[in-house]
Formats: C-alpha cells, structure tokens, sequence
C-alpha cells in the first residue's frame, strides 16, 4: 500500500536490541530535567554582549572627522578675519591620522581623543598665541571611526554618523529602516574592535539592559536564525524549516509543519530524531550511543506540556509517523473494492 509516512513501530523496530543503533526515549515530565545535561549541539550560541543603558563619555575626535571652525576677532589688524568681517570661517578641516590638524598660522595642532569643547578649547588656545581676542566656534562631522556600519539585514545598508552620543542599537536600527521582515528570528552582531556581540533581536527589543550604546566603528550585521529542523511524515508540510524564535519547542514545530494530517498522523508517534556529535563526549546513558529518538503522545494533557517544554535543536528530525489504524482501513477498503468487483462480475 503506498503511503506518506512509516507507522512508529516501523521506525522504533529494533530499539530493544542489544546492537541497536539508537535509543529510544519515552519523554515524560520526570524525564524532561535529564536532556538539559546531555548538552545542547547545534543550539543557539551566545557571546558576551556590551552593556545597554551605560553612560558614557562625550564622543572622541576621531581620525577623519571633518571640522569647521569660525574665528571671531575684534582685532582692527588680526591675521584671522579681514575686510569688514569680524570673523573668518575655515571649513574642511580633515583631522590626520595622528590626531592633527592643520589650521592657518598656527600649523598643526594635536587635538584626536579630545570631546569637541575639549578640541575648540585647544585650537582656541592655539590661536590666542597670533590674536589675544580670537574666539572659536566648533562643528564636526563625523568621519568613519565615529560612524556606524550597517552591514546588512535592515531595508538601508550604509554608513551612519552617530551624530548624537550614547546612541542605542535599537535607534540606529530604526534609522537605518529597520530589521529585514523577511528574517526568520534575526539575529543581531556586533563587531567592535576584536570582539565580536551576537544576540537575538527580539531579546535587544524586549530588555533595554541589552540594548548598548553604540561606538564609533561598530559594525552591525542583521542575519537570519542559521538553525533548521526537518520535517517529515503525515504533516502538512515536509521540507527543512527555519527556526522562527529563539525556542522552538516540538509542539511549536508540529504548528510549524502544518499541523498533522487528520486521516493520517498518529498523534501516539510524534518523533524527534537526534544526532548528538560524538566529540562532545555528551551521550545520553552515558553510553556510545549518538543517536536518541525521543517519543511523544500527544493524546493526553500531559504529553502535550512535555512536548511544548521539550526544546528542538538545529538538525533534529521532526516526523509525524502514519497511524496504523489508516493503513488497515485503506487495506480493508481495496478489499472491499475488490470483493464488490467480484460480486458485480459473477452476476453478469
């Protein structure tokens, strides 16, 4: 008989066997604590993360910051502004770099580190040495190293100048039009300097703790989640599936399937097949078994919370097992077919 999906003993046949290959696990509430110590492969990994809501310092003049600076002198006779105008205006100012920069009579002055009043204070400073009166006033455009990579995974990739300090991730997000929709549960990265921030980004949205201030240099990338089930059997849907949040549990992932075919799943065989890598030294049993195929019921209450707290992991096998009781009626109903033919022939 052709069918879509094997029956569970099918699948189970020969897990009593002293050289099974598998071991067949019973899932149940007392049971469910004991997974969590066979370790998690193919689990989400998260990193450190930069601390969200900190306070920090005024931002730095960086190398390749743009200045420009108005020079205001009551001078009859200053070097600094001319004609009828009491200030001169000099624009353009590309901070090397070292650190310096170049402006008129003065030559260069150090001022990369420096917050922006701490740099017109100086270059102020500078310029009181050719005018005792000379007042400056200070703009800066921000240059690479104080702007914010937006690599990819939001609507407008590019670079942005963090024009406010103690900007937070989620606002530059938002500026940047943000996060792709088409992204199964995105995943956030931070590149900063050697280190490298991952976290979901429904976990940066819901706690504000998770939500740092940006540095100039970041660079911010926005991926899908890289974790995929399989599903298979008597479902409405048999492929590989994205996760779709941080956990994803086996009752979430039947829903994720499509649900199980009403004239054909067994709800007594929902299956997840795992694989766990034999270098992790974490078998199950303590055993050299690597493969574990866990077995839910889903026709009592207690079977369903088992399911809905048992965590699926990146490559695990979902399989929905055909009832048995489907395959003796279509057996019986050929039959009948059959028979009704040969009654119907022998009356001819």
């Amino acid at each position: 008989m052709p069918r879509g999906a094997p029956t569970k003993n099918e699948v189970i046949k020969g897990a009593d066997d002293d050289d099974a290959g598998f071991v067949l696990e019973i899932v149940t509430r007392d049971r469910l604590p004991l997974y969590h110590q066979w370790g998690e492969p193919g689990a989400l990994k998260h990193t450190s993360w930069p601390r969200g809501g900190a306070v920090l310092t005024d931002q730095r003049i960086a190398a390749g910051d743009r200045l420009s600076l108005r020079v205001w002198d009551a001078e009859e006779t200053s070097l600094l502004s001319g004609g009828d105008s009491p200030f001169a205006d000099v624009a353009n100012v590309v901070v090397t770099s070292s650190g310096h920069v170049s402006v008129p009579y003065v030559n260069r002055v150090h001022i990369g580190g420096l917050t922006t009043e701490g740099a017109r204070e100086r270059l102020q400073e500078a310029l009181t040495s050719i005018s005792p009166s000379a007042q400056v006033q200070l703009e800066v455009t921000e240059g690479r190293r104080n702007s914010v990579e937006m690599v990819g995974g939001v609507n407008t990739p590019g670079t942005y100048p963090l024009t406010e300090r103690n900007l937070p991730l989620t606002s530059m997000i938002a500026a940047a039009g943000g996060a792709d929709t088409a992204l199964a549960n995105p995943q956030v990265q931070i590149t900063r300097g050697g280190n490298v921030y991952r976290r979901p980004l429904e976990t940066v949205i819901a706690h504000p703790a998770n939500d740092p201030p940006l540095q100039g240099g970041d660079r911010i990338i926005i991926t899908a989640d890289s974790r995929k089930f399989k599903a298979l059997g008597a479902a409405g849907r048999e492929e590989v599936i994205a996760f779709d949040a941080p956990k994803v549990s086996a009752l979430r992932a039947i829903s994720m399937m499509g649900g199980m075919a009403d004239t054909r799943a067994d709800p007594r065989g929902i299956l997840v097949l795992r694989t766990y890598p034999k270098t992790s030294g974490l078998h199950p049993y303590g055993s050299s078994h690597d493969r574990v195929v866990f077995s839910f019921d889903l026709t009592t209450a207690d079977g369903m919370f088992n399911a809905d707290e048992f965590a699926l992991f990146d490559g695990d096998i979902v399989m929905a097992t055909q009832a048995v009781a489907t395959s003796t009626q279509r057996v019986l109903a050929l039959l009948g077919g059959f028979l009704g033919f040969g009654r119907t022939a022998s009356n001819l």
